[in-house]
């Protein structure tokens, strides 16, 4: 949402969309009042024992009680946190230099929801970062529990377990325990990624600032490759999360369709079922077929289909070839780039749409 070669025993990439959408500002007062005083209570209990579980990268590589994996990764995890300051131009702080144990398989769990025959979610919105379509909890028992209240309103749900999410440079963020068996390409570019939302991060944009960090990652990843005299990061998961979550969007605008139509609810309903019946048979057909056999995505059909299951596709790289245009007229200066990218992020939506939209 996982992502590339970081072979999560769930659905690594639907993760990672539900993932990179939680740029989460978990001390930030909420601006709803329905937001009440306890889940604000519990975003920052739960944050303040991420950081407090954090210790500084080199006293980690140095315990005689750190596995010989760890302190590789960790090593490898520096590098790339001076890599990113140094040749990507990248903020050069506190965040990624420090790593949490935090003991269990996820950060945070998100719930996802929307009414039964709509492909609306139901938005959660906060003061200062605005409004995001899912609601964290730091317990899977409190995302179950509104999971279940939602449920009993008829609307269509999904949790999301999210492995790390980035505070935008509002903490120093840790390297998490939830991300040892990641590939290495996958650290890295977790690190150059949401870095790179702390040099530019425009509000109530997602697609705008997960395409922009999407690129970075990418082009990032290209260099990172180039300077360590390694192979080019290896493309055929990208392609097939593309392919992917060119079939859910599909699948989406069925939906949209078929919801926006005169048909009776009754019949919406059904006919929604035929949907995600297609879609199973689409994404099996493309698996077998022109896959060879890669199984992925098999952990995501493992649970029902419904509406919120496809909130998180589709903002998170569609608009990643109109960065590398921009990146190619800047003459690959990063520096330059970054100042082009806060200019088109200053403009009105309808201008920053339309840049979006300008390489597609």
């Amino acid at each position: 949402m996982k992502a590339r070669a970081r072979r999560y025993k769930t659905n690594a990439r639907v993760l990672r969309a539900c993932w990179r959408a939680a740029c989460l500002f978990a001390v930030l007062a909420p601006a709803s009042g329905c937001m009440t005083l306890s889940y604000y209570a519990h975003l920052a209990a739960g944050e303040a024992q991420v950081l407090h579980a954090r210790q500084p990268i080199p006293r980690v590589i140095a315990d005689p009680q750190t596995s010989p994996e760890l302190r590789v990764r960790l090593q490898l995890a520096q590098r790339a946190r001076a890599f990113a300051s140094n040749v990507l131009k990248l903020p050069r702080n506190d965040s990624y230099t420090t790593y949490a144990d935090i003991g269990r398989p996820f950060v945070m769990y998100n719930v996802f929801a929307t009414p039964a025959l709509s492909l609306r979610p139901i938005e959660h919105c906060f003061l200062f970062s605005g409004c995001v379509a899912y609601q964290g909890f730091y317990r899977l028992d409190r995302a179950q529990a509104l999971a279940d209240k939602l449920r009993k309103q008829d609307d269509d749900v999904w949790i999301g377990g999210v492995p790390a999410y980035s505070t935008l440079g509002h903490f120093a963020d840790p390297l998490l325990s939830t991300m040892d068996d990641w590939s290495d390409d996958d650290i890295i570019g977790t690190i150059f990624h949401e870095l790179a939302h702390q040099e530019v991060y425009v509000k109530d944009d997602t697609e705008f600032d997960e395409s922009f960090a999407t690129f970075v990652q990418r082009q990032g990843l290209r260099e990172w490759h180039a300077y360590n005299q390694l192979p080019p990061p290896d493309s055929t998961a990208d392609q097939h999360e593309r392919e992917f979550t060119q079939l859910v969007l599909d699948a989406r605008k069925r939906l949209e369709k078929l919801y926006d139509s005169d048909l009776p609810d009754a019949v919406k309903l059904q006919s929604k079922q035929q949907v995600f019946e297609k879609l199973r048979t689409d994404y099996e057909r493309l698996r077998d077929t022109q896959w060879h056999g890669d199984h992925s995505y098999d952990d995501w059909f493992a649970t029902p289909l419904n509406n919120a299951k496809l909130l998180p596709f589709g903002l998170y790289d569609r608009a990643v070839p109109a960065f590398a245009t921009l990146f190619e007229q800047c003459n690959s200066d990063w520096e330059r780039f970054y100042a082009e990218v806060k200019k088109i992020g200053s403009k009105p939506a309808a201008k920053r749409k339309a840049f979006l939209e300008s390489a597609r």
